[in-house]
C-alpha cells in the first residue's frame, strides 16, 4: 500500500454526517465503483470535496444555520466507516452547502459566503464573521428564512477577485 497522501476526500451527508478519507483510498476505482461512506436510514451523500488536511470547512443548512470548523477536527477514516456528526441539525433541517476554506486563503479579508434561497434571493456574508467552532455544534444563523425568501438551496465561497456572478434557474 502506498504512503498516506497529503490530500483527503471529505464527504458530507444531508443529515450532517462528515467523513474524511485519504485520497489514495480512491486511487484504483473498480468498474462497479467504491464505497465512500456507509449511510444510515434515509440519509444521502450530498458533497465530496478535495482538501489538504489543514483547511477549514463551512457547512450551511436549508433553515439558515452555518458552522465553520477546522478540517483537523475530523480524523481520517476508512472507506467503509459511517462518519461522525459535523453539525447538530434541528428537526426537518438538512445540509445544503459545504465549502472548503483553503489554508492559503484564510487571510483573505474580502472573501464572502454567498447563500442562495429558493425564491431567487441571495445574501453575501464576510467569512471573517463566521467564528471558528468545533464540529458537532449547531452553528450560527447565516440567513433569515421567510416565506418571501424560501429555504437556502445552495452556497459558495466568492473570492475578492470574482467580480461577476451568473445564476440560472431551472
Amino acid at each position: 500500500k502506498a504512503a498516506a497522501s497529503s490530500f483527503y476526500i471529505v464527504v458530507v451527508t444531508k443529515d450532517g454526517i462528515i467523513k474524511k478519507v485519504d485520497a489514495l483510498s480512491f486511487e484504483n476505482v473498480r468498474r462497479s465503483g467504491l464505497i465512500a461512506i456507509t449511510l444510515k436510514g434515509k440519509d444521502e451523500l450530498r458533497f465530496a470535496k478535495l482538501t489538504t488536511g489543514s483547511d477549514e470547512l463551512i457547512l450551511v443548512t436549508q433553515k439558515g444555520q452555518a458552522i465553520r470548523f477546522a478540517e483537523k477536527d475530523v480524523r481520517p477514516m476508512g472507506r467503509q466507516a459511517a462518519g461522525v456528526h459535523a453539525m447538530r441539525l434541528k428537526k426537518g433541517d438538512e445540509v445544503v452547502g459545504t465549502n472548503v476554506i483553503r489554508s492559503d486563503k484564510r487571510s483573505a479579508t474580502g472573501d464572502k459566503l454567498l447563500v442562495v434561497m429558493e425564491h431567487g434571493y441571495g445574501k453575501f456574508s464576510l467569512l471573517k464573521h463566521y467564528k471558528k467552532q468545533h464540529r458537532g455544534g449547531s452553528g450560527i444563523k447565516t440567513a433569515k428564512i421567510t416565506a418571501k425568501t424560501g429555504a437556502i438551496v445552495g452556497t459558495r465561497i466568492v473570492g475578492e477577485e470574482e467580480a461577476e456572478l451568473i445564476t440560472i434557474s431551472r
